[in-house]
């Protein structure tokens, strides 16, 4: 079986032939995948009532710290200048963003969000972070432990 931790040993991890840890953590991952990606994909709910594509929404969301350039905004999206154009430029035919001057760069312009951009990109974190029903009829205890392993992968 393919180790799921080629890259060596990770410290408080599995330790090398604890195949069964190293196969129930496939199981927890894959698990994970099919909740937040299937079961509980937020990404239609949240395009359906915005009325944007989910790409436009990651952008609303990127741009809600505050303005930055393109060519940043593309990297936090992970996609190429050239598409985040578009998608800033639709952004801004909907009222949503707007380009201003980079105070550090007259060369180039920083992207940022509208008041009613602001207001939508609200809105999609509220869509985006409604636990679904299911979790919330987790016993208390499992959902601290949950989000206690959460964070723990997240740092």
């Amino acid at each position: 079986m393919e180790r799921l931790d080629a890259d060596g040993p990770h410290e408080g991890g599995p330790r090398d032939g604890d195949d069964a840890t190293v196969r129930a953590a496939a199981r927890a991952w894959l698990g994970m995948n099919t909740l937040l990606m299937e079961r509980h994909n937020r990404r239609k709910a949240v395009a359906d009532a915005l009325g944007m594509s989910f790409s436009r929404v990651r952008a609303l969301r990127r741009l809600g710290a505050g303005p930055i350039p393109l060519r940043e905004l593309a990297e936090r999206m992970g996609s190429d200048p050239p598409y985040t154009t578009v998608i800033v430029d639709d952004l801004v035919r909907r009222g949503l963003a707007e380009r201003i001057a980079n105070p550090d760069d007259r060369r180039s312009k920083l992207v940022r969000l509208t008041e009613e951009g602001r207001a939508a990109a609200a809105r999609a974190v509220e869509i985006l972070t409604v636990p679904p029903d299911a979790l919330l009829g987790l016993p208390a205890q499992d959902i601290e432990a949950l989000d206690r392993i959460v964070a723990k992968l997240l740092e």
